[in-house]
């Protein structure tokens, strides 16, 4: 008999069905609705650092979001799905070019009421799959009891960057210090909410009333791994509109293909009422329950096999 990579990680894909099992039950027992949307639109959000697959002059989905907010905007105000996502070139210990995400919104919540439902999320399935609050990833114990710590852009780059967060926005290195100095150090002993980024670093996000400044959005680390990108949702469609065309320019100035504007997106804000929305990668998720370090052993499949 061959000897499968399947057969050797067949206990993480095993856990893997347990977890998104879990997941599910998590967001039908809140009275969310689980959708489906097409995988392959017209047009992707314009951000200036994602970029699409194309496929015979449409894209493949880099997320739901799209879609899923135009069902929020005609009246589903719960709604969760898993599915496809992907990345064009994307490849990596923890990046696949096509991954699956976790998305989900809430009208009437905030991101700071995201926060709260992402840890009660994370703190059911860890209860169901190991029977505990704890994690134990790479010799690290990760405690999941609530409270999380939150802690805002500014202040990570103040405790653990060589730079202020306005001069890397100033250097165009802001992304490079975050990956490099300071997500190693998020996440342990317990999960951390990293929130508050800058006004630039959140092209779909609501900004906040007291300091345009800034964008209400947090990613939530847990030790040391990204794991999802939630905020409030911005529902003005002539600045969605606005923001769009900004970075349909910087796609330009980097050489990258420029997507058409998603049209049907930016008429249905109009009707979009106050949301909070989350994308969860559910593949690095799995990679936590698994204590594995490379994406690849979490997934039946990877590039290079097909």
């Amino acid at each position: 008999m061959k000897n499968y990579r399947q057969s050797q990680i067949k206990r993480n894909l095993q856990l893997r069905a347990r977890i998104i099992q879990a997941i599910r039950n998590f967001f039908i027992d809140r009275e969310y609705l689980e959708v489906e949307t097409p995988i392959r639109i017209p047009a992707p959000a314009p951000e200036a650092h994602i970029n699409a697959v194309i496929t015979d002059n449409w894209f493949l989905q880099t997320s739901p979001e799209l879609c899923m907010k135009q069902l929020l905007a005609a009246g589903f105000s719960r709604i969760f799905q898993i599915c496809k996502c992907f990345r064009h070139k994307e490849r990596g210990a923890r990046h696949l070019p096509e991954l699956t995400m976790l998305e989900w919104y809430n009208s009437g919540c905030n991101y700071m009421d995201l926060m709260d439902e992402c840890e009660n999320l994370i703190c059911s399935v860890t209860r169901l799959i190991n029977g505990n609050n704890k994690l134990a990833y790479r010799r690290r114990k990760i405690h999941l009891d609530p409270p999380w710590t939150r802690m805002s852009v500014a202040e990570a780059f103040h405790q653990y960057a060589s730079t202020t967060m306005e001069k890397a926005l100033e250097k165009d290195c802001f992304d490079e210090v975050m990956v490099n100095e300071i997500e190693p150090n998020l996440g342990s002993p317990k999960p951390l909410f990293l929130y508050d980024y800058p006004a630039p670093c959140g092209a779909l996000a609501r900004l906040k009333p007291q300091n345009k400044l800034l964008a209400e959005r947090f990613e939530l680390y847990i030790a040391g791994i990204e794991l999802c990108n939630g905020f409030s949702e911005l529902t003005d469609p002539a600045e969605q509109r606005a923001r769009f065309e900004k970075e349909q320019r910087l796609r330009r100035s980097f050489g990258y293909p420029v997507y058409p504007m998603p049209q049907q997106f930016l008429k249905a804000l109009t009707d979009m009422p106050d949301t909070g929305g989350n994308a969860l990668g559910l593949d690095r998720l799995v990679m936590l329950f698994c204590d594995a370090t490379e994406i690849d052993d979490v997934v039946a499949f990877t590039p290079e096999e097909l």
